[in-house]
């Protein structure tokens, strides 16, 4: 298994921001405690280039990105806080992707998790957004489609629905997005309702659920879920929007989950990637706000995708 993980994103400073320098750090150390970077292969890899992230941004959005940290804008949106340190970290989180699929569609492994930051899911084409930036797992099925592709999956059990991911691909018809994600709540989409248009129709896969939801329950709606858009997108490929704010006690979302049930889930996607493109999975860190929970909710989840 591959393993991605720089001190580089340790730059992306935030301050006391909830999505800050210590949640990285925290699972860094886990997985080294672990010994995870010896298990796994670590590679060297190089940061996206401007035409990768304009394949899902808009060219002045991503000049304007770079200005923005060039100057030390500090706070760009409502929830969004940049640095100085923050276009080496976006970048090259955006690489870590790009060069993942890249060496699991060469058959050089068969998963990766890309422990980067900052998250991406929210960040929408023109725009960021929701701690989000660069839009790390719409930039990497992109170059999924690029190497040849047709049919890619994207599963994002984030707690938070995966807005700009899914404005990236509502159109596409190449790229499946599954979302299950607390309802109501940030960013305010996530409807079943929305189920794609033109090409993607059908494509686009939402499964809000209720904050009192029971454990037992998320996983059936998870599993159902995600296996019906899969029959349907019949994926080459399956990308990971390992969001860990599921957790009972996360501070910035929250919801019924242990960290022990993120292997269980783990095993849920493993199974669907076994059933349609011999298990090829890239797995991204989104988010997870906990500092204790964070690095123990993604142990279990390296545990399950290590070993399957």
């Amino acid at each position: 298994m591959l393993l991605y993980l720089d001190s580089c994103f340790n730059k992306h400073d935030t301050g006391q921001h909830p999505e800050q320098i210590a949640r990285i750090v925290n699972v860094n150390q886990a997985l080294e405690k672990g010994g995870w970077t010896e298990r796994c292969t670590c590679p060297a890899w190089q940061s996206a280039s401007f035409a990768a992230m304009q394949a899902v941004h808009d060219p002045a959005y991503v000049q304007q990105l770079k200005t923005w940290c060039d100057s030390d804008a500090g706070q760009i949106e409502s929830d969004t806080v940049v640095s100085q340190g923050t276009w080496e970290a976006a970048t090259r989180g955006a690489g870590a992707a790009i060069d993942a699929v890249q060496q699991v569609i060469e058959q050089k492994a068969s998963r990766a998790f890309c422990a980067i930051r900052p998250p991406g899911h929210h960040a929408v084409p023109k725009g960021p957004m929701g701690f989000c930036v660069l839009n790390n797992v719409a930039i990497a099925a992109q170059h999924a489609i690029t190497l040849g592709l047709h049919r890619v999956l994207i599963v994002d059990w984030d707690v938070h629905h995966g807005n700009g991911t899914q404005d990236a691909f509502y159109e596409d018809g190449r790229v499946g997005f599954f979302s299950i994600h607390r309802s109501p709540f940030y960013p305010g989409t996530g409807a079943a309702s929305e189920t794609g248009t033109g090409s993607g129709l059908g494509w686009i896969r939402n499964t809000p659920v209720t904050s009192d939801i029971l454990r037992q329950q998320f996983f059936d709606a998870f599993r159902r879920s995600m296996e019906e858009l899969a029959a349907k997108v019949q994926p080459e490929l399956i990308l990971l929007s390992a969001g860990f704010d599921a957790h009972r006690e996360d501070p910035v979302g929250g919801l019924c989950l242990e960290s022990e049930d993120f292997g269980p889930m783990t095993q849920h996607v493993i199974d669907v990637a076994n059933s349609y493109c011999d298990g090829k999975i890239v797995s991204l860190l989104e988010g997870g706000y906990h500092l204790e929970h964070l690095p123990a909710s993604v142990l279990e989840h390296l545990k399950v995708l290590f070993r399957s």
